[in-house]
């Protein structure tokens, strides 16, 4: 009960947000906005300022056709007809004319059949095939058996001025055309201060009836929607299956869509009059373009949604992010039709505006060259499955984890916890570590023991921490090694390299650790020690050169310098020969060396 109270109250305020918006545009439309979108849809009224205009807004068709709807709904019929063509050499008399006004402003509102949308807004009209110029064809008037075109005329009027007028053969058929029509046919069955009151053209009945009609579309809407459940119903009983979460996600705007349209299919029973149907078509098409765009936008994102969950379950993340990607330029691209079909309804000139674009494109292209890079860098890196979300990477000295990657950055949560973003077009052309991508980790340590550890100390290291990387279950024993690698300044040092079987660093940290508290050990165990920076100083009694060696070493010298075999600058090549290969080794006292057979 609680659920349903709750949509019931959305859907109120909902209805509200529309009635508010409807009367608005039907208050203010009809009287202030029509100057302002004719001067929107017309540049060239507007691109030579200087010009003389006509003071009626004649200069364009459709200035004409509004001018005319507009003057003879506030029954200004003395301005109304002046936007009529009389015949020439004929003078008729003023009540005359207001009368054919009238009777045309009934005609149009009964049985015209064309689109006031698409009446042009130049002051040249539209080139039409098989129409001379200066003459637009707007559509068919048509009432019983009696039809004629509705034509416009461009002519000169006294003052030099090149205006547009209803030609004198429309208003011709207009007294025909005005007896077939069947006017005022429900006003007859309705109290007189609902059909004689009337707001922004339109009488206190329709306005009545037009927000009455917006709770029973609703309604009318709602039930449509139930009625689009029952086979989603029955196919999940069949199927066994439990409901997802698409249908809930499009139920709003599905039931805006078709309240929109059972609203519409309820107003055209009212035959509204031309200028306030035609306002009333612009805002039911706006709300029906949201709601579509709306409607789509829902479908589209949760079909990419689980087609991204599919990807990711079956191990492709790659592809996963890459749908997230091209889910957010759909959004962007829905947007974008959406308002340019908005701005086409409301009467703007969209061929200007695409042909702009077409050259405008270039110059953004040029303008935009980073954010395109980026763009394209983004699709290469999820196309390449680089990176991932969640992956933890390095970018040259910095390291995080990817949180997301947009349209234009890839942000990365760094150790310290901050927020890094970085271009894609950056990270693109970037030398990347992905870190998460890791099947081992590699574990290097250098060891500096004392000076005065002794050989045989030194062996007992090596082999007991080579034993330890052997045994120790967490290290690969292929490649595990440890070796005696230099004599510095204050240390022997040893350098340990083997693979931890670890791909998450807190696992490689506990390893870590307890290999180097098992070396601790084995270090003490030897009677030796860590090296520090430091200096000894020993003071002893200096026993001189051996002389016995040292006479030896300079007796062997001399008999090579006699036998003229000085190796220097090196050996000679036979004896290179000969002695090549000819040590042993390893050592005989060494654990592997083999004995010969």
């Amino acid at each position: 009960m609680l659920a349903t109270s709750m949509k019931m109250r959305s859907q109120k305020a909902v209805l509200g947000r529309i009635a508010l918006y409807v009367a608005l545009v039907f208050a203010f439309l009809p009287n202030a906005s029509a100057q302002l979108l004719q001067q929107l849809t017309n540049p060239q009224a507007t691109a030579s300022p200087q010009a003389p205009q006509d003071p009626l807004g004649r200069d364009t068709p459709s200035g004409t056709v509004f001018g005319f709807l507009q003057a003879a709904q506030a029954h200004n019929n003395a301005v109304a007809a002046q936007y009529l063509q009389m015949p020439a050499g004929k003078r008729l008399p003023q009540a005359q004319i207001e009368e054919l006004a009238t009777q045309l402003k009934d005609v149009l509102d009964e049985a015209y059949k064309g689109s006031v949308r698409r009446i042009s807004s130049s002051p040249d009209g539209n080139p039409q095939e098989g129409v001379a110029p200066g003459r637009q064809e707007l559509g068919v008037l048509a009432a019983g058996d009696v039809e004629a075109n509705l034509t416009l005329v461009r002519v000169t009027d006294v003052d030099g001025l090149k205006i547009w007028l209803f030609s004198e053969e429309t208003l011709a058929k207009v007294p025909e055309l005005y007896d077939q029509l069947e006017i005022h046919q429900v006003e007859t069955k309705l109290p007189n201060f609902l059909v004689g009151h009337e707001l922004s053209g339109l009488a206190l009945w329709q306005w009545i009836a037009i927000f009455l009609a917006i709770p029973i579309a609703a309604g009318i809407g709602w039930v449509l929607t139930r009625l689009c459940e029952i086979p989603r119903y029955f196919w999940l009983h069949i199927r066994k299956q439990k409901g997802s979460a698409v249908w809930p996600a499009i139920m709003k705007p599905l039931w805006l869509v078709l309240s929109t349209w059972t609203h519409a299919f309820i107003i055209a029973r009212l035959r509204l009059q031309l200028l306030p149907r035609h306002y009333y078509l612009i805002t039911a098409s706006v709300v029906f373009i949201a709601g579509a765009s709306w409607l789509l936008w829902r479908i589209l994102q949760q079909i990419l949604r689980r087609v991204r969950q599919r990807a990711i379950y079956a191990g492709r993340t790659g592809t996963g992010s890459l749908m997230l990607l091209g889910e957010r330029m759909l959004k962007a691209a829905i947007f974008v039709v959406a308002v340019l079909a908005i701005l086409s309804t409301m009467g703007f000139n969209m061929s200007t505006a695409l042909a702009g674009l077409g050259i405008g494109g270039i110059a953004v292209a040029f303008a935009a060259q980073k954010t395109l890079e980026n763009l394209f860098g983004g699709v290469s890196i999820l196309g390449d499955e680089v990176i991932r979300v969640g992956d933890m990477i390095k970018v040259g000295d910095r390291q995080g984890t990817v949180e997301d990657i947009s349209l234009r950055s890839t942000r990365l949560r760094t150790l310290d916890r901050t927020e890094l973003s970085i271009p894609n077009g950056t990270l693109a052309t970037a030398n990347i570590e992905n870190l998460s991508r890791r099947d081992k980790m590699l574990f290097n340590a250098k060891l500096g023991l004392r000076c005065e550890t002794s050989a045989d100390q030194l062996r007992y290291v090596l082999a007991e921490i080579r034993r330890l990387l052997y045994e120790h279950p967490k290290v690969e024993t292929d490649g595990a090694r440890i070796r005696f690698v230099s004599f510095d300044a204050s240390a022997l040092t040893l350098e340990i390299n083997c693979f931890i079987l670890a791909t998450k660093t807190p696992d490689f940290a506990a390893i870590q650790e307890d290999l180097l508290l098992w070396i601790m050990d084995i270090v003490e165990a030897s009677g030796t020690g860590f090296a520090f920076p430091s200096q000894t100083v020993y003071l002893g009694q200096d026993t001189g050169l051996n002389k016995e060696k040292a006479a030896e070493a300079e007796k062997k010298v001399r008999d090579w310098r006699a036998a003229g075999k000085l190796p220097f600058p090196d050996f000679a090549a036979d004896e290179i020969f000969e002695i090549s290969n000819s040590l042993a080794y390893p050592r005989p006292e060494a654990s592997v060396r083999k004995p010969k057979p």
